[in-house]
């Protein structure tokens, strides 16, 4: 369909959309997930009122029907607020072009959600799980599985940024990792001793497979990707050799299960326990903000977690007052 006979609707969200992958540099999951909702919010608009129905026509009644809509198909609350704030996000855009005077999803109640902090595994059994990538039953390649344990849980990174990692991006000099993160940006993370150690044990065992490759043997050597997947699948330009970030998903769940941790254990639940344990073992939280690559403080306060207990231990020891 061309530009000329889409509808302005959908002329606008895909603009948007093309603002967000181009000039703002938005991840790919971050992407589809803006499609997905402003697709869906296109649609019930032009068949409620037709494909000639204008963004200037739309008011805040027709963005509460929409959302009504979606919990009448059982979406969660917090799926509900997801739509909203890529409604919100999309008019917000369209202000600043210039093609509405003010964004009616400004009129729109949030759906409130249950407050609900993940439980963070403790340290103990942290290092439980990181000691249990040697467990051969529990995993594949076991050299690899302790890389992706002890870069996202001793530097914090998140899954995209861990499988996106390159050879070069890791600075053996300068101690520290370079990572891509939200947005394009990019920070550097300091490569602690276990997770050094884990990668001199990786990398010759990553090059001996290598090389050992029957298929596309050139190919295989030619790679960059820092973890590759176990039985080296690939096209024929390598691309596909690199580790998924759903694979690292499968990887981290099946051990973490192997050695205790709860079902809901995933990629994050490491990156998530990274600042945990940082904060309750006193680090400043803008340090822990610049490693996490966190744009607002406000994102690193919600991010880790504090018992009562801890919260009066520090007032007591700190304020003068409590003395």
């Amino acid at each position: 369909m061309s530009e000329a006979i889409k509808p302005e609707i959908v002329r606008l969200t895909e603009r948007f959309l093309a603002a967000l992958a181009h000039e703002r540099g938005a991840s790919a999951h971050t992407l589809r997930a803006y499609e997905r909702e402003l697709h869906g919010f296109a649609a019930f608009l032009i068949a409620a009122h037709g494909a000639d129905f204008s963004v200037r026509k739309i008011e805040h009644p027709h963005i509460r029907a929409y959302l009504s809509e979606l919990y009448q198909r059982g979406l969660s609350k917090a799926s509900v607020a997801r739509a909203l704030a890529s409604i919100r996000s999309w008019f917000k855009w369209l202000a600043r072009q210039g093609e509405v005077e003010q964004s009616p999803a400004a009129l729109v109640a949030t759906p409130k959600l249950p407050k609900h902090l993940p439980r963070v595994p403790t340290i103990e059994e942290m290092n439980r799980a990181v000691d249990g990538t040697a467990d051969t039953e529990a995993t594949a390649w076991p050299e690899r599985d302790r890389v992706i344990f002890e870069l996202l849980y001793g530097c914090g990174i998140r899954n995209a940024e861990l499988v996106g990692l390159d050879l070069k991006d890791i600075h053996w000099a300068n101690e520290a990792i370079l990572v891509r993160g939200k947005g394009r940006k990019e920070r550097y993370v300091p490569l602690g001793d276990a997770a050094a150690q884990a990668l001199r044990a990786y990398l010759p065992l990553r090059e001996a497979k290598l090389a050992a490759g029957k298929a596309a043997a050139a190919t295989h050597r030619s790679s960059e990707a820092l973890l590759l997947n176990a039985r080296l699948k690939g096209s024929k330009n390598g691309s596909q050799l690199r580790l998924t970030t759903r694979s690292v998903g499968r990887i981290v769940k099946r051990i973490a299960l192997a050695h205790g941790l709860p079902s809901e254990v995933h990629p994050h639940t490491l990156r998530h326990a990274f600042g945990t344990h940082m904060l309750e073992e006193g680090a400043d939280l803008r340090a822990i903000q610049e490693l996490l690559g966190h744009e607002r403080l406000s994102t690193t306060q919600r991010y880790t977690q504090l018992t009562v207990g801890q919260v009066a231990e520090v007032y007591d020891r700190t304020h003068p007052r409590a003395k």
